[in-house]
C-alpha cells in the first residue's frame, strides 16, 4: 500500500576530513548494505573525498581510458562508464533503503538529480538533467552555443532494493585530471566544477546545501518495507 514516507529513523550523515582509499570505501559500503538489507543498521549518507583515482562502472569502455598509468584504476561495480574522483570533488555515497522508498529505481535517480539541482541552484547556478545522459550540466554560452558541462555525475547500484554508491560534485577539482579518461564515455561535452563558474565555493558550503535540501529531495509516496 502506498502511503507517506516511514523508515524507523532518518538516515546517519558521516563527514570523512581526509581523502578516504577507494578500496576501503566500498568495503565500508559493502558492509553497511548487507546491515540495512538485515535491518541491523540505519540509512547512511557519506560525505568524503577520495585520492586521485579513476573508476570503471559496468559498462566502462577501455577506450574511453586515454592514460591508465596516470591514477590507480578501480572496477567500480556501480553503472556508467569511467569516472575520476580527487580532492577538491564531494563524494556523497547513498545507502539508503528502496523497500522504504518505493522501490522504483527510476525514480531514484531522478531524485538524486534533483537533489544536486536544488543544492546548485543555492548558488544561482541554473543547471539541467537529460534523459539520456545521467548526471548534471552546466550551460556555458560563453564557450559555444550548444556546449554544456558536467559538474556532476552519477553512479548508483542497487542490492535487494538497498542503493550504494552515489554522486560526485566538482567543487574545486584539479579539471586537468579529467582528461585521463573519456569522462561518462561522452566525447562531446565537458566537465566544469563551481570553482571553474567563478563561484568561491568550499567542500563545507557545498555540504551545507545538500543537507538543507535532502528531506524535500527524498520525500515522497512510497511504500511499507516488508
Amino acid at each position: 500500500m502506498v502511503q507517506e514516507l516511514k523508515t524507523a529513523q532518518k538516515p546517519e550523515f558521516l563527514f570523512t576530513d581526509e581523502p578516504v582509499e577507494y578500496a576501503e570505501a566500498l568495503a565500508f559500503m559493502e558492509a553497511r548494505v548487507d546491515d540495512i538489507i538485515a535491518h541491523h543498521a540505519r540509512e547512511c549518507v557519506w560525505f568524503l573525498e577520495h585520492p586521485p583515482i579513476y573508476t570503471a562502472g559496468k559498462r566502462a569502455d577501455s577506450a574511453n581510458l586515454l592514460a591508465p598509468n596516470r591514477f590507480p584504476v578501480h572496477a567500480a561495480g556501480r553503472g556508467g562508464d569511467y569516472t575520476y574522483h580527487g580532492p577538491g570533488q564531494r563524494v556523497v555515497y547513498l545507502m539508503l533503503d528502496l523497500r522504504a522508498r518505493g522501490r522504483d529505481v527510476r525514480q531514484f535517480v531522478r531524485q538524486v538529480e534533483n537533489w544536486i539541482l536544488s543544492a546548485l541552484a543555492e548558488f544561482n547556478v541554473q543547471a539541467r538533467i537529460h534523459e539520456k545522459n545521467v548526471g548534471v550540466w552546466v550551460p556555458r554560452p560563453e564557450l559555444g552555443p550548444t556546449r554544456e558541462d558536467k559538474i556532476a555525475a552519477i553512479g548508483l547500484r542497487v542490492r535487494r532494493w538497498v542503493s550504494f554508491h552515489g554522486l560526485s560534485l566538482n567543487v574545486e577539482p584539479d579539471l586537468e585530471h579529467f582528461s585521463g579518461i573519456v569522462p561518462c564515455g561522452i566525447t562531446d561535452k565537458g566537465v566544469t566544477s563551481l570553482v571553474d563558474l567563478g563561484l568561491p565555493i568550499s567542500l563545507a558550503d557545498a555540504d551545507q546545501a545538500l543537507l538543507k535540501n535532502f528531506d524535500a529531495s527524498f520525500a515522497t509516496a512510497i511504500q511499507t518495507p516488508e
